[in-house]
């Protein structure tokens, strides 16, 4: 009798079979393919791994505003060797041994939820107290007329490519999208980004928005908003993609980063029990339990948000709700980063009371040339800091000071107590912070 099934062995899925096993459980990972999941083979490393070499391709450009003038040569195979290398580095922390020697056992296999509530993998029964569902999600491919007759990109599998697209088209101009985008720019590719919503990023601050657009554009990348695709026709090498407001695209390679749909088909959960809401998520409450008793759910098969760090913050939260009894709730602060360059980290709510530092203001801005970036903290009518945004180099690094404000519903003046390391990029959430505390 186990006390807990795993079924996924991505973020959600380890951070939750360990946290069990660390609480004295009897665990089990049910996982079909490898462990690891999206972030470390298809997201959050590899993207990282291309960004860090975009961004050194960047410099050399940025140099020269400088003084300092270099050649720029890209070698694209060079470029993929440290991505993989970079996957391989973090690999073992992650691999099979690694929960072993956690205490959590693994299966190798494809688990499904029988109708009278229970789990099998591949026809076998387990005998479970609890399970935790956390199978995550597969990119959408959007469905234009004429994109069957080509090979789609997504970031699942653009790490596949052995040479630098010519002419890349971007579809969706959310935070992969654009990061992809900027990348390729900067690493030599003619890019083209197509985002059907008025703007880039929908979700994050209006000027943070405008910022990206422009960072984009100056890194060569064509970027079309307010637009849809409405034909593709394919062609030996690529093809040609026709907008809604009639543009004709030539592209060698198409890259969708349209958003991912939750892995719950064909599990039988529905069938079980388990409700499903109409895009697929696994409905979940504060303690992440689903409808089902004993059945747990976290990560991106869930309508949480999807992020690395939540899929790893909500397992943890459900396993130990699981084996130890419900105890905890999942945290209602959530940060977020998109690493465009610059990146745009945010936090929170918005609120009207705002203070806000450009980092025309922000001396290491200044001294680095890099003054297009801003911060901006939200109060409530208490005075307390309930989100903020920050845009600009390194801001996923401050990110953590304002999360913790949030978090212990502070007030701007006990930012102001706390001595900060001059000059740095921080001093812009220090700045914001001193010039709400003077203004009452």
């Amino acid at each position: 009798m186990w006390d807990l099934v795993v079924i996924g062995g991505g973020t959600a899925g380890l951070v939750g079979s360990q946290t069990a096993a660390s609480l004295g459980a009897k665990v089990l990972l049910v996982e079909s393919n490898r462990t690891g999941g999206e972030c470390l083979y298809t997201g959050c490393v590899p993207s990282k791994a291309l960004l860090a070499a975009a961004s050194a391709a960047a410099e050399v450009r940025h140099g020269s505003a400088l003084g300092v003038d270099a050649v720029l040569k890209v070698d694209f195979n060079r470029v993929m060797d440290h991505v993989r290398a970079a996957i391989a580095h973090i690999e073992p922390v992650d691999s099979p041994e690694a929960l072993e020697a956690a205490g959590v056992s693994m299966r190798r296999g494809r688990a499904v939820v029988t109708a009278d509530g229970r789990v099998a993998v591949d026809g076998a029964p387990l005998s479970t107290r609890n399970v935790l569902i956390a199978t995550g999600s597969d990119p959408v491919v959007p469905d234009i007329p004429g994109i069957g007759g080509i090979d789609v990109l997504t970031n699942d599998t653009v790490w596949n490519l052995t040479e630098l697209p010519a002419r890349l088209v971007v579809l969706g101009g959310g935070p992969v999208g654009c990061e992809l985008a900027q990348a390729f720019a900067r690493l030599g590719s003619k890019v083209t980004l197509i985002q059907t919503r008025g703007r880039l990023l929908p979700r994050e601050d209006q000027e943070a928005s405008t910022l990206v657009m422009r960072a984009l554009e100056n890194d060569g990348v064509t970027v079309l908003t307010g637009i849809s695709a409405a034909s593709i026709a394919p062609k030996e090498s690529g093809g040609t993609l026709t907008t809604t407001a009639g543009h004709s695209v030539e592209f060698t390679h198409l890259l969708a980063g349209v958003g991912r749909v939750p892995r719950t088909s064909g599990m039988g959960l529905a069938e079980a029990g388990i409700a499903i809401d109409g895009h697929g998520h696994i409905v979940t409450d504060k303690y992440l339990r689903t409808s089902l008793a004993g059945f747990w759910a976290s990560g991106d098969v869930t309508a949480n948000p999807k992020f690395t760090h939540t899929a790893g913050v909500h397992a943890s939260v459900a396993a130990a709700n699981a084996v130890v009894g419900r105890i905890r709730t999942i945290p209602a602060v959530n940060p977020r980063v998109t690493f465009t360059d610059p990146e745009v980290a945010a936090v929170g709510r918005s609120t009207k009371r705002q203070r806000t530092i450009h980092h025309t203001h922000v001396d290491r801005a200044v001294a680095q040339g890099r003054t297009e970036g801003l911060t901006r903290i939200s109060l409530d009518r208490h005075g307390r800091i309930v989100g903020g945004t920050i845009v600009g180099p390194h801001a996923g690094e401050t990110m953590g000071e304002l999360a913790l404000a949030v978090h212990l519903r502070l007030k701007a003046s006990a930012l102001t107590g706390v001595t900060h390391a001059y000059p740095t990029y921080n001093d812009g959430l220090r700045n914001a912070a001193i010039a709400q505390t003077q203004a009452g």
